[in-house]
C-alpha cells in the first residue's frame, strides 16, 4: 500500500474512516463500481464483520457488473448479499420519468432500509462524491431526504471523483480505473415505456462492442434505432467491424444501427432537455 503524495488526501482517508467507526455496524450500498468498492474496502479495514455490502441486483444492471460486485467483494473479504429488486414497479421509473433517477433513489433507500434494519445495523454507507452533487442531480435529490439513515462520507469531506481513484490505488483495488457504468435505463429517452426486454437487448448490444476490446460504450435505444457512442479514437475499430456488428445489431431487432459522431458522453440522453 503506497502512501498518497497528497498529504491532504491522506487526511481526508482517515475522517472517512472516523466518520464510519463512529456508526459502529453500517451496510454499504455495493455496485462494484469504483465510487462504492473504495468505501467498501474502507469500511471493511475499520469495521470487519460489522459491515455488510448489499448489492441490489435489478434488470437495469449488466450481468457483468453484476459479476463483478460479486468478484470484487470477495476480494476485500467484506460480508456482501445480493437482493432481487423489482425497480419497474415504480410507475415513475417504468415510465422512464425525467426524474427517474429520483424515484429510483428513494426505491433503493427504502430497500436498503428494511435490510439495515432487519440486520441491526445502524446506518446506510453511500457511495456520491463530491464531484456528482453539481447540476441536475435528481438522485442527489432524493438521498439528502433520506439524511439521518444514510451518511455520503465523500460529499461530506469533499472527495472528488479523482480522489476517489487515488484511494483506490493507495489500497491496491484493480477498479480503480475502472470505467463509470450509469443504469441500462440511461440508454433509453424519457418518457419511454422501459421493459426488461428492452433493457437486455441494450445490454447484449453493448456487450459486443466490449467483446471488440472497446470500454468507452453507450448504446442508445431510440425504439428500434441504436445510436452507439464510442470514443472518437475507436469509431476505426466500429468500421472495421462493421458487417459483424450490424448482422449482431439486426439480430437482436434493431431496424438502423448509427454511429453518434459527436462520441462517448455520459448523460447524453438529458441534452435534449
Amino acid at each position: 500500500m503506497s502512501i498518497p503524495e497528497d498529504f491532504s488526501l491522506l487526511e481526508k482517508i482517515e475522517n472517512i474512516k472516523g466518520a464510519i467507526a463512529e456508526k459502529e455496524k453500517v451496510l454499504v450500498a455495493f455496485s462494484g463500481g469504483v465510487d462504492s468498492t473504495t468505501l467498501a474496502a474502507l469500511t471493511f479495514d475499520v469495521l470487519g464483520d460489522d459491515a455488510l455490502a448489499v448489492t441490489l441486483n435489478s434488470c437495469a444492471i449488466p450481468q457483468s457488473e453484476l459479476d463483478d460486485a460479486k468478484r470484487i467483494a470477495e476480494q476485500i473479504g467484506i460480508r456482501h448479499m445480493v437482493m432481487e429488486h423489482d425497480m419497474l414497479s415504480d410507475d415513475m421509473i417504468r415510465h422512464n420519468h425525467k426524474d427517474r433517477c429520483y424515484f429510483c433513489k428513494k426505491l433503493v433507500m427504502s430497500t436498503l432500509k428494511d435490510v439495515m434494519e432487519r440486520e441491526g445495523l445502524n446506518v446506510i454507507v453511500e457511495g456520491t462524491n463530491a464531484s456528482e452533487i453539481t447540476g441536475r442531480r435528481p438522485g442527489w435529490a432524493a438521498i439528502n431526504e433520506a439524511r439521518g439513515m444514510v451518511m455520503t462520507p465523500y460529499t461530506e469531506f469533499g472527495v472528488t471523483k479523482s480522489e476517489v481513484r487515488q484511494i483506490a490505488r493507495h489500497l491496491g483495488l484493480d477498479v480503480a480505473d475502472k470505467v463509470s457504468n450509469a443504469c441500462l435505463l440511461s440508454r433509453l429517452p424519457y418518457d419511454t415505456e422501459v421493459t426488461p426486454q428492452s433493457l437486455r437487448r441494450i445490454e447484449q448490444a453493448e456487450d459486443f462492442l466490449f467483446s471488440l476490446g472497446i470500454s468507452h460504450v453507450r448504446v442508445r435505444d431510440h425504439n428500434g434505432i441504436a445510436r452507439i457512442e464510442v470514443l472518437p479514437a475507436d469509431f476505426p475499430v466500429v468500421n472495421e467491424n462493421r458487417k459483424e456488428l450490424l448482422s449482431r445489431f439486426m439480430e437482436l431487432g434493431y431496424s438502423y444501427v448509427t454511429l453518434d459522431m459527436e462520441g462517448f458522453r455520459s448523460g447524453s440522453m438529458d441534452e435534449v432537455l
